[in-house]
């Protein structure tokens, strides 16, 4: 039962009540005070009478000021509930009567992936599985949620676990499930689609790394926690202590790693375009997109000036992207002196200050609440705590709060009170990655982000680092390729892809002329928006 049904009948049931109860008094009034008896049918009449704001039969003076009070009072009620039915229950009965059913049965889909509530980590995930033809079912319990699904195009089931949900969803032919609820929600998703025979792959991500193992022996293929993997991912960006250097969320092959450099005032490349800068002769790194006022300019010409704050997306050898970061000025790195200040110590801050410490970094953590492990006891967004936590000497800024307006404000503050202080922000939201970077953070990073690399990855065998919502980095073969010279192959031309990088043994190649030919062995690096890429993949018969 709806909300407003609930609110429809208790209207139905509360209006008798409301009528009996004045009639009653009525009664009593006429009788005491007035000294003029009246029935129960003629008083059930002047209450219904007054209530609805009708008028009045035979009684219309009361001598008595009680009476005249009492009167007075059913008056305004009537009004008052004549004005507050429309708004409050009428309306909104009408509404959802009108509305658009959500679906309870699932469309017929054959090799879809299943996933079992919607939420930030699984955006990414989805739209990957579109991106590579793959059918995508949401089952979700929330109303709300579902109809915010089933408004964005998606197909989505409208229902809970508690009746036969799973196999409306058509799980004997789905390809994989992916439960993204509570932990406990979870292990009964796997348990219900076990115990129904489905032999695929079950992906779940737990919010508690102890449950990991119960959801394996629940029959789970594999548990991931995305929480976990941002906060290590955010602590080895921000220390150079911590390897891998990028955690497996921003480095494919075996050579080949993705950053953001932001170009700092002074810099020799301010005000260059890229031909200009010739940053591939001059440092072996391949600059494939530009952050400008939180705009990612991607893919990049040779008439892309490079601005002072602009971020640089860069690919290359990690010796490569070294020397690029030294043609960005001297604060393109963080300071190698000074504590890490954390804010927010939740689930993705305790991790990236445990990472931190093990590896023997100098860690402040603020946070709003005074529990152990907290430095300084106070809101990120107010500058006294910052003051307090000594911000000016800080090595670097790593956010791990809890909302992306909260990480906005907070990294806007940091950069007025400290403005040469690196920022390394958690997103919650992919599609607030360009306004954090906006704000002035040096590197942002998302759920989405990285539960849709680890899940794509799994699912569609997929290597790819995504650098915004609609465009990504991604690892293909060379098969098919090798018969024409890279000119021949048109690859731009046929997909809108670019070839930004070719890992040959131990080398990474990204000078790659006209002339330039494909080997057997190689991993070809492709940048561009997830329709290029599959556009390439058709085109080309390549498979990730």
């Amino acid at each position: 039962m709806t909300a407003s049904q609930k609110r429809l009948l208790l209207l139905i049931a509360s209006i008798p009540f409301l009528v009996v109860l004045s009639a009653v008094l009525y009664m009593g009034g006429m009788q005491y005070l007035e000294g003029e008896p009246r029935g129960f049918w003629d008083s059930l009449g002047w209450a219904a009478e007054t209530l609805t704001t009708t008028g009045y039969g035979v009684d219309g003076r009361w001598r008595h000021p009680a009476m005249v009070i009492f009167v007075v009072l059913l008056q305004f009620v009537g009004v008052f509930l004549v004005f507050l039915v429309f708004p409050i229950y009428l309306i909104p009965f009408l509404e959802e009567r009108f509305e658009t059913r959500l679906p309870r049965k699932a469309p017929s889909l054959d090799g879809h992936l299943i996933v079992y509530r919607w939420g930030a980590a699984v955006e990414s995930v989805v739209d990957e599985a579109e991106g590579a033809g793959v059918p995508v079912l949401i089952i979700e319990p929330e109303e709300t949620v579902a109809r915010r699904v089933f408004e964005r195009g998606l197909h989505v089931l409208y229902g809970d676990l508690a009746g036969d949900t799973l196999e409306s969803a058509g799980l004997a032919r789905a390809r994989a499930l992916i439960a993204n609820g509570t932990d406990d929600e979870d292990a009964a998703v796997v348990l219900a689609a076990r115990q129904l025979g489905f032999k695929g792959d079950i992906l779940v991500l737990v919010e508690e790394p102890y449950h990991r193992r119960p959801m394996m022996l629940a029959g789970a293929t594999a548990v991931f926690t995305p929480r976990h993997i941002l906060g290590a991912a955010l602590a080895a960006r921000a220390s150079e202590r911590i390897s891998p250097r990028l955690a497996g969320i921003q480095k494919l092959g075996r050579r080949l790693e993705v950053r953001e450099v932001r170009i700092e005032t002074g810099s020799p490349l301010v005000d260059l375009t890229l031909a200009e800068a010739d940053l591939g002769a001059r440092t072996g790194a391949t600059v494939i997109g530009q952050w400008i006022g939180g705009h990612l300019q991607a893919p990049p010409t040779a008439s892309m000036r490079l601005h002072t704050n602009g971020i640089l997306v860069v690919v290359g050898s990690a010796e490569s992207i070294a020397r690029l970061v030294e043609l960005c000025g001297p604060a393109a790195t963080l300071r190698q002196q000074g504590a890490f200040l954390v804010g927010g110590y939740g689930e993705v801050g305790q991790k990236v200050v445990e990472l931190l410490r093990e590896v023997g970094e100098d860690v402040r953590v603020v946070d709003r609440e005074s529990r152990e492990g907290v430095d300084v006891v106070g809101d990120m967004l107010d500058p006294r705590t910052l003051e307090a936590a000594d911000v000016a000497s800080a090595r670097a800024a790593i956010l791990a709060l809890d909302t992306d307006s909260a990480t906005l404000f907070a990294t806007v503050i940091l950069k007025e009170l400290a403005p040469r202080l690196s920022v390394i922000a958690r997103v919650n939201q992919a599609e607030n990655v360009e306004r954090i970077y906006r704000a002035g953070a040096d590197f942002a990073l998302s759920i989405s982000q990285v539960s849709g690399q680890m899940l794509a990855h799994r699912l569609l065998g997929e290597e790819a680092v995504a650098l915004d919502p609609q465009l990504k980095l991604v690892k293909v073969s060379a098969d098919g390729l090798q018969e024409r010279p890279l000119a021949d192959l048109r690859i731009r031309e046929r997909t809108g892809a670019s070839v930004v990088a070719v890992e040959r043994g131990d080398e990474v190649l990204v000078e790659l002329g006209p002339d330039f030919r494909f080997e057997t062995a190689d991993a070809v690096y492709l940048c561009g928006s997830n329709q290029a890429v599959r556009r390439f993949q058709e085109e080309l018969g390549q498979k990730g």
